[in-house]
Order: C-alpha cells, then structure tokens, then sequence
C-alpha cells in the first residue's frame, strides 16, 4: 500500500512541476508518448521479473520435494510441506480472461467515444470494473457447484 501512495505522490509532484505552464498535459504530445512507453518498459519488466520469480519458485520447490523424499521424513511432515497451492491453474486462466477482456472492451469503447479525455479514463475504469465483477460472479458460481 506504501508504494502505491508513494507512486501516486511522485505523478502529482511531476504532474505539478508543469502547473506553472498555460498548456494542457494531456494534450501534450510528447508527454503521453513519453508516459505510454515508461507505462510499456514498466510492464514487461514485471511480466519478466514475475516469469523468471516463478521459474525460481518452481526449482526450488522441486528440490525441496526431492531433499524431503532423500531423507525419509515422515508421512505427517511431508505432506504438510509438499501441499500443493489451492489456486487452481484453470482458474487464474480465465480470471486473466475475463480482465483483459473487459479491458479490450474498454478500449474499443475510447476509440469509438474520440476524442480522448477524462471519459476515456471513466470508461476504462467502468470496463476493469466490469472484468473484475464478471469474475466474481464466475468464482461465486463455480464455489456452489
């Protein structure tokens, strides 16, 4: 929660640091291009850093399941350790599904609402929204079956 406040605070100082100018920042050409590629580097290198952490996690665990299979530890004790996660792979799929659908929503919905401004913004914000809830809606079914 820090960092996302901390993250917040540094685009109002910077957005700020142009208050001083008579122009609109987010009609500044140069400014959402600028914007979109450090959102862009930002991106991949989560998706990266995140694939490279779960290969990690991965290995690990496989050498950990192999070092408790090695020493015979008990039945109770190894099955304790060796749980496997309860997030189920299918699961995580779709949930993926559904948000980046509701964002490819989102964004067919600013192109066919131009120009852009802060509705495009609403809209986005109202298409994530949407994503999510379908997805509530998904998992709220799928627990009672």
């Amino acid at each position: 929660m820090r960092r996302i406040v901390i993250i917040v605070i540094a685009f109002f100082a910077s957005v700020s640091v142009h208050a001083q100018t008579d122009y609109d920042l987010l009609r500044d050409g140069g400014f959402i291009w600028d914007l979109t590629h450090i959102l862009a580097v930002l991106a991949v290198v989560f998706m990266i850093a995140t694939f490279i952490l779960s290969l990690i996690k991965l290995f690990f665990d496989h050498r950990i399941r192999n070092k408790i299979i090695e020493k015979g530890v008990g039945e109770t004790v190894a099955s304790q350790i060796l749980q496997p996660d309860k997030k189920d792979p299918a699961n995580i799929a779709i949930k993926w599904f559904i948000i980046f659908a509701g964002i490819g929503m989102g964004l067919t919905l600013v192109k066919a609402f131009r120009p852009f401004g802060i509705h495009s913004l609403a809209i986005m914000s109202f298409s994530i929204a949407a994503g999510f809830l379908g997805y509530y809606f998904f998992i709220r079914r799928s627990a009672k079956k």
